[in-house]
């Protein structure tokens, strides 16, 4: 290979392949798959398989989060700090941490024969918190990773879509297979009658199976990803080899739409783990039909495979956030109508509650794909105004602000459930608990998704023409 070729291989910031960008997207794939599975399952674990009581379970996801807030930032000051390997400076994270991540995954969802409820509760927090610990080791540098194999606008706003694609991919076992496989019949000793119940011992062979599929698809990502800023300038920020987490964050909370980014992003994740959960009841207690909940992330993602097409062009002609935030409005409007109609005959019927729940996925589409791109932007203004490329810092903070909309979901479904009288040693609940559920699961996702698209539509400043200039004058600061 000749001198002049071999540097303008280390020296290419973009001329990423659709071949590149499908590996990018197996590290979501991965992740997600084991991800998911908490949304879906772990609450309804914990309260119907382990009969942990609900106040404790708000107590673990509270205890989780303050761990998170010292781990987080920590983890990600220690990547910016460190200097770059031969397989660059994030890769490498995340294929070591995606087996531990694999191996806690599967304890989470073991139920031990013979242990009292409060040997139950001690290993919920145990394995509840190594696999929350292994999660940031994986999700942190696959989330910097982005920034560092294009500084190309178009090509990040794919690389997001791609990545949305792959977490589209990673839903599909715990979403729409495992309501089919994990649910056993039982019958009910007071009054007879037959009804379906999650099995722990189906759900924990497939969980095996899920964690073991996830780290082979991360072995993928991992061979066919590149890092390019990084072999562009080795020695990006000053103080290499140094960690400097607590001046990072003092620069982000005096950056506006990284602030209104992450309370964007944490809603939408609260949002996404709610409704997956709340559904997931719903659809075993108010309609009675377990395995149409299948059904509920084809309707969601439907609309995502609709648009993949078209995204590139409709960003380029109306800006990210002006597109996100049309998307979000028109979500909440629709999500409204589902609560709404939960005070007539409407309600009963499942398929029509699907329609609406297509035409709110519509809405969700446009964040869910994008946002990622709006992360990379965000860092790169706070490059712009710092002098400093701080991926690592950066995305711990922002990845701890998602796992506190994961703590308002984990929370907020166990305070609700209490609330409305939900039994967790009930194998049929009260029909005036089935009602209140319905309620649950429409109006708190609604008033979600207003105060998102109000963050994102009145806070986040990087409209479509700023972002131009922002461009600009980063590309001039760099070549200078």
């Amino acid at each position: 290979m000749s001198k002049e070729k071999k540097t303008a291989e280390v020296h290419a910031t973009s001329g990423i392949t659709t071949k590149e960008k499908i590996a990018y997207a197996c590290g979501d794939f991965g992740g997600v798959l084991t991800f998911s599975l908490i949304s879906s399952f772990l609450t309804m674990f914990y309260t119907d398989c382990l009969h942990i009581p609900l106040a404790q379970i708000t107590i673990l996801m509270l205890v989780a989060r303050i761990w998170d807030a010292i781990n987080d930032p920590i983890w990600g000051g220690f990547i910016d700090s460190r200097k770059p390997t031969k397989y660059g400076r994030f890769r490498p994270y995340v294929m070591w941490a995606s087996i531990p991540l694999a191996v806690a995954a599967v304890l989470m969802f073991i139920k031990i024969p013979g242990l009292t409820a409060n040997q139950y509760l001690i290993y919920a927090y145990v394995t509840y918190i190594f696999y929350g610990m292994m999660y940031t080791g994986v999700n942190i540098p696959y989330g910097s990773l982005a920034s560092a194999i294009t500084d190309d606008p178009q090509e990040r706003s794919s690389l997001s879509v791609w990545r949305s694609v792959g977490a589209g991919f990673g839903n599909i076992p715990s979403m729409i297979l495992l309501p089919l496989l994990v649910y056993s019949q039982v019958v009910d000793e007071a009054t007879g009658e037959t009804t379906k119940v999650l099995d722990p011992t189906k759900l924990g062979f497939a969980v095996l199976v899920i964690a073991v599929v996830s780290i082979g698809i991360y072995g993928l990502h991992f061979k066919g990803t590149k890092e390019r800023i990084t072999a562009l300038n080795p020695q990006q920020n000053e103080g290499a080899g140094k960690m400097h987490v607590f001046r990072t964050v003092g620069d982000l909370l005096k950056n506006p739409p990284f602030i209104f980014l992450c309370l964007t992003s944490m809603l939408l994740i609260a949002f996404q783990m709610y409704t997956q959960t709340t559904y997931n009841y719903l659809f075993l207690n108010y309609y009675e039909k377990p395995g149409l909940y299948s059904f509920v992330t084809v309707c969601t993602y439907v609309p995502m495979a609709l648009f993949l097409p078209i995204i590139g062009k409709l960003v380029r002609k109306f800006g990210k956030k002006e597109l996100c935030s049309f998307g979000l409005a028109f979500a909440a409007i629709i999500n409204f109508v589902m609560y709404g109609i939960g005070f007539t005959n409407l309600a009963a019927n499942p398929y029509i509650f699907m329609a609406l729940l297509f035409l709110s996925g519509a809405g969700q589409t446009f964040l869910t794909l994008e946002v990622w791109a709006l992360v990379m932007d965000v860092i790169d203004y706070h490059e712009l105004r710092s002098g400093r490329r701080e991926e690592g810092t950066t995305y711990a903070i922002y990845s701890f602000t998602r796992k506190l909309g994961q703590t308002l979901a984990g929370v907020g479904v166990p305070v609700l459930l209490a609330v409305i009288g939900y039994n967790v040693d009930a194998t049929k609940q009260a029909a005036e608990v089935v009602e209140r559920l319905y309620t649950m699961a429409t109006l708190v996702p609604a008033i979600a998704l207003l105060v998102m698209f109000l963050c994102l539509g009145c806070g986040y400043s990087l409209s479509k023409g700023k972002l131009q200039d922002m461009y600009q004058e980063l590309e001039a600061k760099r070549n200078a």
